[in-house]
């Protein structure tokens, strides 16, 4: 059977989850991406028409910087989001679910040549196919992949605990890991939940009922509450 749902578990042993885009909605993400340069470009040899050859040099530039880093710098920038992810909710992330950082960004970019082959992103659409997170040659290579963003009102209701901010060097993975406990706390039993708190005393400083509270309170935090 066909499932698209995407899962790692951390160090901590919490669950991370997601749900992978496939090709459709990808392919209709980056005609919209491909709409929005056409009209930058439109504009700037309009505006650059009176400038002759060096208008043209002007242009032809700033065509190779937007079919290059214009992806790049959006996804790295503004949340893993292009204008066309963002219009159907796609997001680019590590494969360990964690922001896309900006080496892996423009890795999967720069690799867009390997997917154009022969013609027309064939290479990159039938790796997409043939992969069951949907991953083109770029994101195999960068290590990344497209999912679902969860909209904000799907959030699930948070621990009711005062918020408090994370201790002073807290991993990026052990964040990640804090706030999928915040987020899953009414799905795990409470035996599970001090159990997994007290994967992270080393790091907490704190065990039991107490370090349950303190980490729900530091995921409240990095969930925005203030």
């Amino acid at each position: 059977m066909l499932d698209t749902a995407y899962s790692i578990e951390t160090p901590e042993g919490i669950d991370l989850k997601a749900q992978a885009a496939g090709p459709v909605p990808r392919i209709l993400a980056y005609a919209v991406d491909v709409f929005y340069r056409s009209l930058i470009l439109l504009a700037l040899g309009i505006a650059l028409a009176f400038a002759d050859r060096a208008g043209m040099g002007i242009w032809l530039l700033c065509s190779f910087l937007l079919e290059w880093f214009y992806p790049v710098f959006f996804e790295v920038v503004r949340n893993g989001q292009t204008p066309g992810k963002k219009a159907f909710g796609l997001i680019v992330v590590n494969d360990n679910l964690t922001p896309v950082s900006w080496g892996a960004s423009l890795l999967r970019n720069l690799l867009r040549f390997a997917d154009f082959l022969p013609f027309g992103y064939a290479a990159g659409t039938l790796s997409m196919v043939l992969n069951k997170n949907f991953q083109r040659l770029g994101d195999m290579a960068a290590g990344t992949l497209v999912v679902y963003r969860q909209a904000g009102g799907q959030r699930p209701e948070l621990p009711k605990v005062a918020p408090l901010a994370p201790p002073r060097g807290l991993q990026l993975q052990d964040q990640l890991a804090v706030i999928s406990l915040a987020e899953r706390h009414g799905e795990l039993s409470e035996a599970r939940q001090r159990e997994l708190a007290g994967l992270l005393e080393p790091v907490t400083g704190k065990s039991g009922e107490t370090g349950l509270q303190y980490l729900r309170a530091v995921g409240c935090w990095l969930l925005g509450s203030r």
